[in-house]
């Protein structure tokens, strides 16, 4: 479905993305400038809709706001080369991983400690102990 001549309000309703966020990528040239009607509006198209939904589903899936300007900056969707493009999602993906063995570190210790803790009443506590670094699992 084409979209043409859309207010700032129905783009935002369209992609699920705040008015001040789209001009906010207006400001920073996230997204093109938009073409203004004779009384000043502006007026956004397609190309809006479509960027606006690519640059949502790729905070989504945790690409950060520079490798999203990354992406948009090679010519973005229909465009960039997927060489190019690949080269960021793999940076991203080893970030990911990284992010994820943190994770299973996390829950490891935590798991443990959890384990250890009495959960009685009392002043003594394997979860305090271990926040404050006195004790690792």
């Amino acid at each position: 479905m084409a979209f043409k001549n859309l207010s700032i309000g129905d783009l935002s309703r369209r992609t699920g993305v705040n008015i001040e966020t789209i001009r906010y990528f207006e400001r920073i040239g996230t997204i093109g400038t938009p073409s203004r009607t004779d009384g000043g509006h502006r007026v956004y198209g397609e190309e809006h809709v479509r960027a606006l939904g690519f640059i949502r589903r790729a905070r989504e899936l945790g690409f950060t706001p520079k490798e999203v300007r990354g992406i948009l900056g090679l010519g973005g969707p229909g465009s960039a080369c997927c060489d190019e493009v690949r080269e960021i999602a793999a940076h991203h993906l080893e970030q990911v991983r990284c992010k994820m063995a943190d994770l299973a570190h996390i829950e490891g210790l935590l798991s443990l400690t959890i384990d250890r803790c009495s959960g009685d009443h009392a002043p003594e506590c394997a979860v305090i102990d271990m926040i404050e670094g006195g004790v690792s699992a």
